[in-house]
């Protein structure tokens, strides 16, 4: 990551700067066939070709302010330009550009697997690793495998689908007041008073096997349209990626797998939810403080411990005001600025408190003693009737500064922490806490 300042370890202006995996000769590889309805090939495809946008490249103010009424469409956009239409006249570019149906997928036979006669991601080695691979290795990869292709069959797997990923997306942005916003499958005709569609997908999923380690990245994609004339206006691509063992990756019937599979959801909604129309980045700083009920632990700056089951959790932010790029960021004032905050388990979302007034929140409901939450807070900037978000509150980590720059989250131990709250705020609620 790159950081212009921090303070107490936490992020002042994250530009995120992180890792992206360099697909070597052991990568296995998930072109999503039926959620794209694109043919694939049993040797994978690349990650997505389209470069990511510069850390700062939102879609910019002023073409957000063109844009107030928006189609969210599950699905790649549509090779040629003709999107527009109405409920009268059919719209053939709304799937034009598209391969009809998928091929379904095939496990290699090279490598001793069978045919899997469903229209899924298939994970392959290529033949020529696995044949130098010892035995155990071998059984060990054959078996994480098999686990994950079932996984991705099994109903379990819904989180990764284009149509999840449309209606998460729809939901972020249906909070802004100033947008109107609504789903409609690729094929229902746009009425003629919509501004742009936006179109968002499931590009691929990566799986790189590094020894006994398996890095797993997802990648979505979002193609912002106008509806008059089927110009590109917006396009970006974000990443999730975790790694953890082979073993762990499927011990507990894949319970990892499918925790990654739905932080991977929840992230990148959120996160191309922000970059097309909702986030903002500005010079600030945001970081954990001590409230009556919660002390930072001594030995752990990140860390914050209590002995109530309903702490109250505190923080600082601070705006440097000198934003070029953001014309109202020298006029705000504290009355216009709210917070989001959230408590997660390793697994799942707990609880949620939106537009906090004030920069601290005594949570409304008893949380378990003997357990750590990770939590974390964004502002939300309210001006002239409309909603900006910021960054969440992340702890900063060190990173490889020779490493690509891709746009995203980069975990570094799924089963000690998901990646998207790794880097969140600790809160340790004692035991015997009432």
């Amino acid at each position: 990551m790159y950081v212009e300042a921090k303070s107490s370890g936490f992020t002042r202006k994250v530009i995120s700067k992180l890792t992206l995996l360099v697909f070597g000769a052991a990568t296995i590889l998930l072109p999503v066939l039926g959620a794209l309805g694109q043919s694939g090939s049993e040797t994978g495809s690349s990650i997505p070709q389209l470069s990511p946008p510069e850390p700062d490249a939102h879609m910019s103010e002023t073409l957000r302010s063109s844009v107030n009424k928006i189609v969210v469409v599950a699905g790649e956009s549509p090779a040629n330009e003709e999107i527009s239409g109405s409920y009268e006249k059919s719209t053939p570019g709304l799937v034009g550009g598209m391969n009809e149906g998928s091929r379904l997928g095939t496990i290699s036979p090279e490598i001793g697997g069978v045919n899997v006669a469903i229209p899924i991601p298939i994970l392959t080695i290529p033949g020529a690793i696995y044949g130098g691979l010892s035995g155990a290795a071998k059984r060990e990869i054959q078996e994480f495998r098999d686990a994950l292709t079932d996984e991705l069959a099994n109903a379990e797997s819904k989180p990764l689908s284009n149509d999840g990923l449309a209606l998460d997306v729809n939901r972020e942005l249906a909070k802004l007041q100033a947008l109107e916003t609504r789903l409609f499958a690729p094929t229902v005709p746009i009425p003629d008073d919509m501004d742009a569609v936006l179109y968002v997908s499931f590009n691929d999923v990566g799986i790189d096997v590094q020894g006994s380690e398996a890095v797993i990245t997802v990648a979505a994609k979002a193609t912002l349209r106008r509806v008059s004339d089927g110009n590109k206006l917006y396009e970006t691509v974000a990443y999730y990626q975790d790694r953890d063992t082979l073993g762990n990756w499927t011990e507990n019937e894949n319970a990892l797998w499918r925790d990654y599979a739905n932080f991977a959801a929840h992230y990148l909604a959120r996160e191309i939810s922000t970059r097309v129309f909702d986030g903002v980045k500005l010079e600030h700083e945001l970081r954990p403080t001590d409230s009556g009920t919660a002390k930072r632990d001594r030995k752990d700056e990140r860390q914050y411990v209590s002995k109530k089951l309903r702490p109250t959790l505190a923080w600082d932010l601070t705006l440097d005001g000198d934003d070029s790029s953001v014309s109202w960021v020298g006029t705000i004032d504290e009355s216009d600025i709210f917070y989001d905050v959230e408590l997660y388990t390793n697994h799942r979302l707990v609880y949620v408190e939106k537009s906090v007034p004030d920069s601290g929140h005594t949570v409304a409901m008893d949380l378990e003693a003997c357990k750590t939450y990770r939590w974390s807070v964004r502002p939300s900037f309210h001006v002239d009737g409309d909603v900006r978000f910021g960054e969440w509150m992340r702890f900063e980590t060190e990173t490889d500064d020779d490493a690509p720059a891709v746009i995203g989250i980069v975990g570094r131990n799924a089963s000690l922490a998901p990646g998207y709250i790794q880097d969140f705020a600790l809160l340790k609620i004692k035991c015997g806490s009432k």
